[in-house]
């Protein structure tokens, strides 16, 4: 059949002399594509790769807030010397993580018989064995803490952006929920050598495996994330519920999920053989945080009293507010899920609360909305409707922010 078209009917072009070396070769002789360094190196999608970048850029806002912290607010204010520039990083919780990795849970026979023992077998190990292990590479103790944080946490907001970008439209979506996220008023505490950070790093990936119904991985995950928290059993609550409400045919992969409780039992087992009580770890707590169990009533009355009852000093009764503050967002964020028959979620934070605000009095609330992704992604899907709520939440969150990093970083209390 002849060819008709004028455009097939046109001989090739004759071929030319070669390209000479400072000219590029003809589009038709090519035969690959270059791709910039930075792509073929970074081999993240470009959102997640925008994601890091804001995380950075957090990373550095703080370490210049601690900069400025050492040199304006030292423990001596006749110093004419600034302190270690990882001395605002080493503050409260910090040396019993430390303690634990340098010495273990029971140096030389101590214990809690002991009058002024610490209570360190309140912290779940996962942690400071962690930190043991990058402690042989990273000879500074503090410096080891805070680079397992700054990883952990570049692997927990990436995790975070894919999950906003599972359930909300728009291309911004995951920026924008690690934007709130990492701008929130507790964010110095991703920071530091703490859990949180950590425990995202396990319990994000973990949900959004989840998400994807790859059940094994969830649960390898969850359980690498209790080691970490107790808020680890939490997070299987809510990959069981999860489960039953999209997978309650697979009955098979039930029982796999229950592997998250093995690290709590092998823990409760490790603290009786030294201990002698199955309870050690709840006993801890109720020792040195007075986490012992009151009605909910109870423990809103007695933090409130801490709060506004001129009972602590300013800097505790302004943290006692933050406490209260941030259980009212907690209910207000349940009460939400349970209205959007967000059942897992619900689970997950219904449970956190249970446990937080039936102690004498709050503590750590402020400190654990971190650990509360539904709350990042439902500001995000809002700001999206409404844009002003973004200015509003960055105008707010900040000054909020600063102030609780300087009061983590000077040695006061933080929550």
């Amino acid at each position: 059949m002849p060819l008709t078209s004028p455009e097939l009917r046109q001989p090739p072009p004759p071929p030319g002399p070669p390209p000479r070396r400072h000219e590029p070769a003809p589009h038709h002789v090519r035969t690959s594509v270059r791709r910039p360094l930075g792509r073929r190196v970074f081999w993240l999608p470009a959102q997640d790769r925008e994601v890091l970048w804001l995380y950075l850029l957090t990373r550095a806002g703080l370490w210049i807030t601690a900069y400025c912290a050492r040199w304006l607010f030292p423990a001596d204010p006749d110093s004419h010397e600034a302190g270690s520039v990882l001395a605002p990083f080493q503050q409260w919780d910090w040396y019993h993580y430390l303690h634990i990795a340098d010495e273990g849970y029971f140096p030389g026979g101590a214990g809690p018989w002991l009058e002024r023992w610490d209570n360190r077998e309140a912290f779940f190990p996962g942690f400071p064995l962690l930190l043991r292990a990058v402690h042989v590479v990273v000879a500074d103790w503090a410096a080891a803490g805070v680079l397992i944080s700054f990883a952990a946490g570049g692997v927990a907001v990436v995790a975070l952006a894919r999950i906003a970008r599972l359930h909300l439209p728009g291309a911004d979506t995951g920026r924008r929920t690690v934007l709130f996220f990492l701008l929130s008023p507790c964010a110095i505490f991703l920071a530091a050598g703490y859990t949180e950070a950590l425990f995202l790093a396990l319990a994000l990936p973990a949900w959004l495996a989840a998400q994807q119904r790859n059940w094994p991985l969830a649960a390898t995950l969850t359980a690498l994330a209790t080691c970490v928290r107790v808020s680890g059993l939490f997070l299987a609550a809510a990959i069981a519920v999860h489960f039953l409400l999209v997978a309650r045919r697979h009955l098979r992969a039930l029982p796999g999920l229950a592997l998250p409780a093995l690290p709590a039992a092998l823990y409760a087992w490790y603290l009786h053989a030294h201990t002698g009580d199955w309870l050690a770890w709840k006993h801890a707590e109720e020792r040195g945080w007075y986490r012992d169990f009151h009605t909910p009533w109870e423990a809103w009355s007695h933090t409130w009293t801490g709060a506004f009852g001129h009972t602590q000093t300013t800097g505790y009764a302004f943290m006692f507010q933050a406490e209260l503050l941030a259980l009212l967002v907690g209910l207000l964020l349940l009460a939400l899920l349970l209205k959007q028959r967000r059942w897992p979620e619900a689970t997950y934070i219904g449970l956190t609360l249970w446990a937080l605000a039936t102690s004498y009095w709050y503590m750590s609330i402020p400190r654990a909305t971190l650990l509360w992704w539904p709350l990042w992604t439902t500001l995000a899907a809002w700001s999206q409707r409404t844009p002003r709520i973004k200015t509003l939440y960055l105008c707010l969150a900040v000054p909020l922010s600063t102030i609780i990093a300087l009061t983590y970083l000077t040695g006061r209390w933080a929550g």
